[in-house]
């Protein structure tokens, strides 16, 4: 399935550095009752979900008891505001079991928190696959791979314990860098994101049992980052985070999808 998309540009607007006490974010999330932007660290890294303050700074360090970070590489959220950490990170693609943790809203004031998890495997005869970007729909899962070529997107059922991922379909961004590593939905449902170093794109005017058949608009930034998380403000702006590098800062930045420029 070849997606086909318009082509546009826009710039970034910088709202804020990130604690250099986190080196690796790799995602982000907003929920109601809390003016924070809440963030994780991938493989290699504790298992902690941190709230960040306007200015970037650690404002609330929450350590998940009971779940390892094995590769933590996004987060969504529910309408209820539970927090979920998508763990299935896979980068030498050896991975046969895979897990997503919910931390509730209730515990998002503690400063420890047991998670609820789902533990999912893969479709029979599936190769296993690096995962690094996830959103909440209809109350499943929908996991995207980090494929240079092809993407694979899976869906999962929201319910604790153990699950069996359903394959969605597998689809063709145009162009070059086309790896997915975070994705969002509007809260209207109406808006996905997916996201790149360099781009994102947005999808819309889709069927909700077959979004990838929506409208696909490329949206190019006007510098490349290690950008690793990404979620919804409101309809139309999304945050953006992106990693530290040597000799460069990680930020929060917002994007306009309906900037007059696109």
């Amino acid at each position: 399935m070849l997606l086909l998309f318009s082509c546009n540009t826009g710039k970034l607007n910088i709202l804020t550095s990130i604690d250099h006490e986190i080196d690796e974010a790799s995602a982000i999330e907003i929920v109601k009752g809390f003016n924070l932007f809440w963030t994780i660290e991938d493989s290699g890294n504790q298992n902690y979900l941190f709230g960040l303050n306007q200015k970037g700074n650690i404002a609330k360090k929450i350590r998940i008891k009971n779940a390892k970070n094995k590769d933590w590489e996004d987060l969504t959220s529910d309408s209820l505001g539970n927090i979920y950490i998508g763990d299935f990170g896979n980068n030498h693609k050896k991975r046969k079991h895979f897990s997503i943790h919910k931390v509730q809203h209730s515990d998002l004031d503690s400063d420890e928190a047991i998670a609820k998890t789902t533990n999912f495997s893969l479709p029979k005869d599936m190769a296993s696959e690096d995962f690094e970007a996830f959103f909440l729909l209809n109350n499943n899962f929908y996991i995207f791979s980090k494929n240079a070529k092809k993407s694979t997107l899976l869906r999962v059922a929201n319910k604790e314990g153990k699950q069996k991922a359903k394959l969605v379909t597998t689809f063709k961004l145009e162009g070059k860098q086309t790896k997915i590593t975070s994705a969002a939905i509007s809260p209207d449902k109406n808006i996905i994101v997916l996201l790149n170093h360099d781009k994102l794109w947005q999808i819309t005017n889709f069927d909700s049992q077959n979004f990838l058949k929506g409208d696909l608009k490329k949206m190019t930034f006007d510098h490349s980052s290690q950008k690793e998380g990404i979620c919804f403000k409101n309809d139309s702006i999304v945050y953006i985070t992106d990693e530290r590098t040597k000799g460069r800062e990680s930020y929060i930045y917002t994007f306009n999808l309906k900037d007059s420029n696109y």
